[in-house]
Parts: C-alpha cells; structure tokens; sequence
C-alpha cells in the first residue's frame, strides 16, 4: 500500500526486484524501450490538451505534465472550482519477458492559503480489472504561500505488478480540494495547484521491474 512522505524531489526512484533465480539483476530497467499510450484523460483537472505524457530515455519512469490543474474558492472562483480531478488510463507496453509496478510517485506544485482555509491532494492507483489502492492524502494548513512537493512510496514487499502476458491499463486518479474553512471569500482566495510558476508541472512515477518467469 502507498503511504505518505514529504519529500524535497519531484522525481519518482524506481525500485528493481528480481522475479526469479534467472531475474535481471536488482536495479537494472529493461533494455528495450517502453511505449506508454494514453487511452484516456478525464477530469475537470486535466481538460483536452492540458496533459501530457512521455517516458524517460532510461525506460525508469514516466512523466505526466498539468497546465491547468486548480483547485480554488474565494473571489473569481465557481462553486465547484474547490474540488478538481484527473483520471489517467494508460497502456503501457514493456519489453517481452519483463512486467512492472509504480515504486514510488512524486508530485509538486503551489498553495496559496489564507488563514483558516485548508488544502488537499491525494491519489491512488490499479491495474484494470484489479482492486483499486487506497488513496493516500496529503493536507496543506494556511496561511500558506508557497510551492509544496509530496510524494507517495511502496514497500517492496507491497508492491502490486501488472500480471505477465496480460494486457491491462494503469490507472492513475489524483484530486485537488481546498476548503475555505473561516476564511472570508469574499475578499480573498484560496487555492491548489498541481502547477509550477512557469505554468506546467510535471509529476514522475518510477517503475519498479522483475522478469516473468520463463515458459
């Protein structure tokens, strides 16, 4: 099961494991290269065209991008802007003989509280057809004004891997709340953003490998 840690990285360590007495050596991605495809964006956090996917040269992770992520309430904010949600299903094609599970995921982005008002992120994450992880919650406290960076981890024992020689999306569902709490909103606003001063963010999920075992 994922759990919580506070971390001052916005990248993901994937963690090897071998799968049997002939497994690749700890550590060690696959050779080939992995093909992510995006089989579907939803949410009011990542409307078309706002996020984006790519995996790393080293085949150990990949990198989702939000421009347009943002949780708020107070002045110039709707009624519902205080919950915003992104659901990912992706496809991902790895090298024959070798399977995977997300060790670890690293989200960052910027808070800016009042006093009285409070903030959320959280996630979770499963394989299609499999039962769904608990989401894991990560709580901001205002008066705050400032990026934060979270960051979800796996025991290795814990780890759940996508099943060998089946084809089944990775689901990845995040949230973003703020609740206004005793601030005043009609003077002021509060809000999350899984966002970068520069208008886009990237959150890196890292893979953990094992091979399957020879037929």
């Amino acid at each position: 099961m994922f759990r919580p840690v506070m971390t001052v990285s916005a990248a993901v360590a994937l963690l090897a494991a071998p799968f049997s007495s002939e497994a690749a050596a700890e550590d060690v991605p696959p050779p080939d290269k992995i093909v992510i495809d995006v089989v579907s964006v939803n949410g009011s956090g990542c409307p078309a065209g706002t996020a984006n996917v790519t995996v790393s040269p080293d085949n150990t992770a990949f990198t989702v991008s939000y421009s347009n992520y943002v949780a708020q309430v107070g002045v110039g904010a709707k009624p519902t802007d205080f919950r915003k949600n992104c659901q990912l299903s992706l496809s991902v094609h790895v090298p024959q003989g070798f399977t995977y599970a997300v060790a670890r995921a690293d989200y960052r982005g910027f808070a800016r509280l009042e006093k009285g008002a409070t903030g959320l992120e959280r996630a979770n994450y499963y394989f299609q057809g499999m039962a769904q992880t608990a989401y894991v919650n990560h709580h901001f406290t205002g008066p705050l004004n400032d990026n934060w960076q979270t960051s979800d981890t796996t025991d290795i024992d814990a780890l759940i891997y996508h099943p060998c020689g089946a084809k089944r999306y990775f689901n990845i569902n995040t949230e973003l709340r703020v609740d206004a709490g005793t601030s005043d909103t009609t003077k002021t606003t509060s809000l999350v953003a899984m966002d970068s001063t520069d208008g886009n963010i990237s959150t890196l999920y890292h893979f953990a490998w094992k091979q399957c075992p020879r037929r």
